[in-house]
């Protein structure tokens, strides 16, 4: 959640704890929140959510979602703007607990400090060990700090995609 100057207020308050818990609402229990924030302008706030959920989002879920943070930001005077949206294709990868689920995937990796000189590392994640999170590359492993991670995203490959779909056709 961010707040400039630290300044929180009731409205932002509200707005966390109606985002924390909509994954233990019923009608959201598949839905994972990614990302949360609150960015004020002058006299208004800006809201910003990012979801997930096996197999993804469509917008009939952003709506209901953000029906739902609508309806309890309702007693709240605070002018704002809400945006609910996918993770997407390229997710962001932003707990401990991510590296090891997306295992596997190709991702893109971007740290604070240079690792095997460069700050920019691409390859497939094999998940956490210990406080490194471990990326397969043709040169082989290298395992990066998570404390130093910048951002993560799984990177989608239309390439990859495309050969996968044109084999499954041939196939048949």
């Amino acid at each position: 959640m961010v707040e400039p100057y630290g300044e929180k207020t009731l409205f932002a308050d509200a707005f966390e704890r109606v985002v924390h818990a909509l994954p233990h609402e019923p009608e959201f229990r598949d839905v994972e929140v990614v990302g949360a924030t609150v960015h004020r302008h002058r006299q208004s706030s800006a809201l910003h959510v990012t979801v997930d959920r096996e197999g993804g989002v469509d917008i009939t879920t952003c709506e209901r979602i953000a029906s739902r943070i609508n309806a309890a930001l309702d007693a709240f005077p605070d002018p704002y703007t809400l945006e609910v949206e996918s993770a997407g294709l390229d997710r962001p990868l932003t707990k401990p607990s991510d590296y090891d689920r997306f295992a596997g995937r190709d991702v893109k990796i971007v740290t604070t400090l240079a690792i095997a000189n460069a700050k920019t590392h691409r390859g497939k994640l094999d998940g956490v060990r210990g406080t490194n999170v471990i990326l397969a590359r043709e040169s082989g492993e290298l395992p990066i700090p998570i404390a130093v991670i910048k951002s993560a995203n799984l990177e989608y490959d239309v390439r990859a995609d495309l050969q996968r779909a044109k084999q499954r056709e041939k196939n048949r």
